[in-house]
């Protein structure tokens, strides 16, 4: 079946694993494509005269083994007590009994569902101190967190960093040891499409289970944030897997298993290592990542926006937007000027120019070179800081009718103040804005996510947080919202809220 891309996106799961009474034949895995079997030294020779060199270099892999034993003892199990939040409406929803447990957990109440549920993910070992990194959804909202070694041995962890963006995260033994076993974060942009890619981690409860795959493709956008860049894999991929690592046959570490399309379809996706290595330090210096900020409207160029500006490129970012005292606005750029590069390296899409400046560091100087009326010039811009919105939420909690009313959907709001506006460049200066989506929920469903202001409920204006919830609490059981949101910079989309 051929699903449009909504449906597709629904259909991509965190592979993080809990606990309750694993059932296997529930979610059985696709098979993992094997490595070609050892030929005998007569049959390799008769046949290699007839074998392209690709082909002969396939067969020479005889075994993984001695790769994955010489890195699997840096792959650890990370077992987490959490205290999640599940929207009023959702008991029923099976993909709530997936993640938070429950079977066949009809008609439970709502105080049960709060209780401490059981997880479990992957992680591995970057530094023998015991620096471990995994997913940030595998430890979000975690009250305990065990470190289990594949040699048996127990630690307690504890976060040192996280960044929700990018769903990763750094965690620590917080007993004192030295002589971990460790593994090497690799070059992800070395490894190429049709590359063999071994992932190992605990899918099921499972530990120290090993699948292989190949690149499946690069730079893979799921909607998950503005920040995704994931490479795929058909590379086995399950519950539980999350947090873990996908190997290159150097047995360096080129991503961090973080998502699968449902169904046992066999893709997977990883968030690559040379962006983790880019926030690591932040992580382990401050604890979160802080972004730069152009403070822009953008969107891609494509060939017939190319000869209609007359460019000789079709591969860029046009810029729609200039706020108002931005660092955009203060460099000089104006609208319809096309980004090509940022620092002499090339910018391809908008998407590609909104990570590119996100890892820059805020102050920092930025040489963009961009086409302004034909004309291809370059400009230095002083970087702005990306505004915290999760950190908002924890300052400004929900009252108590926001939070039944935005449970019931799944999402948290807030009030919108002149500062976050400013900082985050929306153009309006009301409105209830997005603070976080709870997974499966009804607002993710509707494409809802954090950061995007929503401006009108069946159009009536909402100028706050409380509106919104009201709006939510009014509407009757199976009806349709129909919201109209904005994004940082500028530009509006519609979507459609159904209230359960």
């Amino acid at each position: 079946m051929t699903h449009t891309l909504p449906s597709f996106r629904r259909k991509l799961v965190a592979a993080v694993l809990v606990v309750v009474s694993p059932t296997l034949a529930l979610a059985q895995a696709p098979a993992a494509p094997k490595p070609p079997a050892p030929q005998t030294q007569q049959a390799a020779s008769g046949q290699a005269g007839n074998l392209q060199p690709a082909t002969r270099e396939a067969q020479s892999l005889a075994s993984l083994a001695p790769l994955v034993e010489s890195v699997k003892s840096a792959v650890v199990n990370v077992d987490v007590q959490a205290r999640p939040e599940v929207p009023e409406g959702m008991e029923d929803n099976p993909l709530f009994d997936k993640f938070f447990g429950g079977g066949n957990g009809r008609g439970r109440g709502r105080s049960e569902r709060e209780q401490i549920r059981q997880g479990a993910g992957s992680g591995f070992i970057i530094d023998p101190k015991g620096l471990v990194l995994t997913n940030n959804h595998v430890i979000e909202d975690a009250v305990t967190i065990t470190i289990r070694l594949d040699d048996g041995r127990s630690f307690t962890g504890e976060v040192v960093g996280r960044d929700p963006l990018t769903d990763v995260a750094v965690v620590k033994v917080k007993e004192k040891v030295d002589q971990l076993p460790t593994v090497k974060l690799g070059d992800s942009d070395a490894v190429r499409v049709g590359d063999w890619v071994l992932a190992i981690g605990n899918p099921f409860g499972l530990a120290s289970s090993v699948s292989v795959g190949i690149l499946s493709a690069r730079a893979r956008e799921i909607g998950a944030s503005v920040y995704d860049d994931f490479l795929q894999t058909d590379a086995a991929i399950n519950p539980g897997n999350s947090g873990g690592p996908l190997f290159n046959m150097k047995g360096e570490v080129v991503g961090i298993n973080t998502a699968i399309v449902g169904g046992g379809t066999g893709i997977g996706f990883s968030v690559p290592s040379n962006l983790i290595k880019a926030l690591l330090p932040q992580l382990e210096k401050e604890g979160s990542v802080t972004r730069g900020w152009l403070g822009v409207g953008i969107q891609p160029l494509n060939r017939d926006l190319a000869q209609a500006l007359k460019l000789p490129v079709s591969e860029g970012a046009i810029l729609t937007q200039i706020n108002p005292g931005s660092p955009a606005a203060k460099a000089g750029l104006k609208a319809d000027d096309v980004v090509v590069a940022v620092d002499g390296k090339q910018v391809r899409s908008d998407s590609e120019l909104t990570r590119t400046v996100a890892l820059k560091k805020p102050n920092s100087v930025t040489t963009l070179s961009l086409y302004r009326d034909g004309k291809k010039q370059d400009v230095k811009v002083t970087m702005g800081t990306r505004p915290d919105l999760e950190g908002l939420t924890k300052k400004k909690p929900e009252a108590a009718d926001e939070q039944d009313s935005s449970r019931r959907v799944g999402v948290s709001l807030q009030d919108l103040d002149a500062r976050t506006a400013s900082q985050a460049g929306f153009t309006e200066r009301a409105g209830a804005l997005i603070t976080d989506i709870i997974p499966g929920s009804p607002a993710d469903r509707a494409q809802l996510a954090p950061g995007m202001l929503v401006v009108e409920a069946n159009r009536k204006p909402i100028a706050s947080a409380k509106e919104l919830a009201a709006a939510i609490r009014a509407a009757p059981k199976g009806s349709t919202l129909l919201l109209r949101v904005a994004g940082p910079g500028g530009g509006r989309l519609l979507r459609a809220l159904t209230v359960p």
